[in-house]
């Protein structure tokens, strides 16, 4: 048995790195949460090189006193925390006292910090061991310095991502900071530019302007709602303006960012049918109890424990509701048909009325010709029902007794016998299935012995469709015959294909015939959205979007693809949210991406063809990469073959 021994300081500082500091962003994260808790107003961080190189956080906060430095670097040493009582009241972002400690075990840390007097204290720390302090001057409040992340653990850095993924990371993490605390001025500058500023002034609606651009602030409706343990306010988007993935929607408890599938849900419930299966751009702060709140079950506190977390759904939910129906009520098309308040009145009037039937009914109930005057001839309707309810119990009292029958005398089928159904696996056309299958590989051999083993389905994929006989169309749908088979085509399905196959194929080419503009059209991000899309222009050039950067978190389109059909502006947001919520990154599979969803927009509604168009739809539709369905895997073509009609109206049984 191998001895037990006490892990040394170094080692277990090391072990709690790795649960609070996964990444420069963890880093960042602490850092400003602590100068949030030190009551700062302007806070300004710096990275460099993604943060891998440095990490600067500067704040105007309390400071730390020269005799509280070393403190500061000790795990669980914290001065927002007494005693237990302070678990269950916790009003910090910080409390567990091992954010500094676990820094300063993975990086080269320093701290410069006055609490406001004449001198200021400087000291630094490296792998753990304080390397010296010393006074310095400086104003009120702390800078950190934070360098060569990960330099003593080496296996961390394997882990993280690209340096653009790691400063997207920073940017995303300070974004949510700065929605839940527009009274704090934060700043965030990378190798030297500023990313992100926002003016302290406690205005979230000028916050969301600086994050994600003035046009979507325009377009934010004020939420506000609150019941005895909870206060709700935020800010939430039309339902017209829609983002493809929850990247959005930020949810603030009592100031910290938390992530909460439960009260995004109930965001979304607010919204009812409106989105169409997107997500809106939401900024929400809830301000509770903290003794309805645990944050201390996860080592990162973003994730938390609530109580009466239905109670805060339903509110959440109800305010959003609330907020959209203002909205309605402010339009033109609402005050055309406004809403009647008398519904409910005239329901209840007419439900008092005395010639109304009840129709609750006791369980004993029984039907009495002196309670109920039955119209003329309803006697002999009941009656004939009777009977024939009494005729179709004997019927399957008869049938239940013939299948009894047949099951105790068991029938003994003579292989040998060659059926006309399809019950039985030995047919007339066995011995050609047999042929057939094992003419196929692995069974032929060769060097098409490697090859996957084709079916009947797969090698009609590869032909692509038969040549059709219209027979007319129904409802959106064509019918049609070819060798006694009959197909049906779902037109709104197949004119996507087609269109999906026409575009992906201009983009391979690169062949995008332009539209120019005569005013470049503006298209505003937010931090994260602008630094993914700066690197991507080139690809939006290959899609057809002339675009460039004009600065400020904002992209210049000149000129557009002609294939766009309807309104440019959302059909180019569109395409930019599908490049930015794609996983894939290689272009080919953006390339596909993005043909599909142009399709899909371009062909949104059935239309009535002419025969000549319903007969030109079939023939191009034998060329289509895959005629059967379209990009999505909507099904387009549907074949029933005799056999199957055969089963559908039960024929030879």
């Amino acid at each position: 048995m191998a001895k037990i021994h006490e892990l040394s300081e170094n080692l277990t500082n090391q072990i709690a790195a790795g649960e609070v500091i996964e990444r420069p962003a963890s880093v960042v994260k602490e850092l400003v949460e602590n100068a949030i808790d030190a009551q700062a107003s302007r806070i300004r961080v710096e990275v460099q090189h993604s943060g891998l190189k440095q990490i600067s956080v500067q704040d105007n906060g309390s400071g730390i006193a020269p005799d509280q430095v070393d403190l500061a670097f000790m795990r669980h040493a914290t001065s927002k925390i007494q005693d237990e009582h302070d678990l269950f009241n916790i009003a910090t972002l910080g409390f567990r006292g091992e954010a500094l400690a676990s820094i300063a075990a993975v990086a080269h840390v320093e701290i410069l910090t006055s609490t406001g007097g004449q001198t200021a204290t400087r000291a630094a720390f490296a792998g753990g061991v304080k390397k010296f302090q010393e006074d310095a001057g400086s104003a009120k409040g702390t800078k950190i310095t934070v360098g060569d992340i990960f330099y003593n653990t080496p296996a961390r850095l394997k882990y993280l991502k690209s340096p653009k993924t790691e400063l997207l990371k920073i940017v995303d993490i300070v974004n949510r900071i700065a929605l839940g605390h527009p009274e704090i001025s934060l700043t965030l500058a990378s190798d030297g530019k500023v990313l992100l500023r926002t003016p302290g002034n406690g205005n979230l609606k000028q916050d969301v302007a600086n994050i994600y651009g003035r046009k979507v602030a325009e377009k934010m409706l004020t939420v506000e709602n609150e019941d005895p343990d909870f206060t709700l306010y935020g800010l939430v988007s039309e339902a017209n303006l829609t983002r493809s993935s929850r990247n959005f929607i930020s949810i603030l408890l009592n100031g910290r960012y938390i992530k909460n599938y439960q009260l995004s849900s109930a965001l979304l419930d607010g919204y009812g049918n409106k989105l169409g299966g997107k997500y809106p751009i939401a900024v929400l702060a809830i301000e509770a109890d903290p003794l309805l709140v645990d944050v201390n079950v996860h080592p990162t506190k973003e994730e938390v424990r609530l109580s009466k977390e239905k109670e805060l759904s339903r509110l959440i939910t109800s305010a959003v509701t609330e907020a959209l129906m203002d909205e309605d009520e402010a339009s033109p098309l609402f005050q055309l048909t406004p809403f009647k308040d008398k519904t409910q009145l005239d329901q209840l009037e007419f439900n008092l009325k005395p010639n109304v039937v009840d129709t609750r009914r006791p369980d004993d109930f029984q039907l009495e010709v002196s309670q109920v005057a039955e119209p003329e001839g309803k006697t002999d309707i009941t009656n004939k029902k009777e009977t024939e309810t009494k005729e179709t119990a004997e019927k399957k009292e008869n049938k239940q007794e013939e299948k009894e029958e047949k099951t105790s005398a068991p029938e003994y089928v003579d292989l040998n016998q060659v059926r006309e159904d399809d019950q039985y696996v030995l047919t007339k056309s066995w011995d050609q299935h047999v042929k057939e299958q094992t003419a196929l590989p692995p069974f032929a051999g060769g060097e098409e012995a490697a090859s996957p083993v084709t079916s009947k389905a797969d090698q009609l994929l590869r032909q692509h469709l038969p040549a059709l006989r219209l027979l007319g169309q129904m409802g959106g749908y064509l019918l049609a015959e070819h060798g006694g088979d009959l197909y049906l085509i779902d037109q709104v399905a197949a004119r996507r294909r087609l269109e999906y196959d026409q575009i992906l194929a201009s983009l391979e080419k690169d062949e995008n015939y332009q539209q120019g503009l005569l005013e470049p059209l503006v298209f505003d991000f937010s931090v994260y959205d602008y630094q993914k899309l700066k690197d991507q222009l080139p690809l939006l050039r290959q899609l057809g979007l002339e675009m460039e950067d004009f600065g400020q978190n904002t992209l210049l389109m000149h000129s557009y693809p002609t294939w766009l059909k309807g309104e440019v502006t959302v059909q180019v947001r569109e395409l930019l949210d599908q490049l930015l919520s794609s996983r894939k990154n290689d272009g080919k599979s953006l390339l596909k991406l993005v043909a599909a969803k142009a399709a899909e927009s371009n062909v949104s509604r059935r239309v009535n063809l002419t025969g000549a168009e319903a007969a030109d739809l079939l023939l191009r539709l034998q060329t289509a990469s895959d005629p059967y369905r379209d990009a999505s895997g909507q099904v387009a073509v549907v074949r029933l073959s005799q056999n199957d009609l055969s089963k559908l109206f039960k024929k030879g049984k």
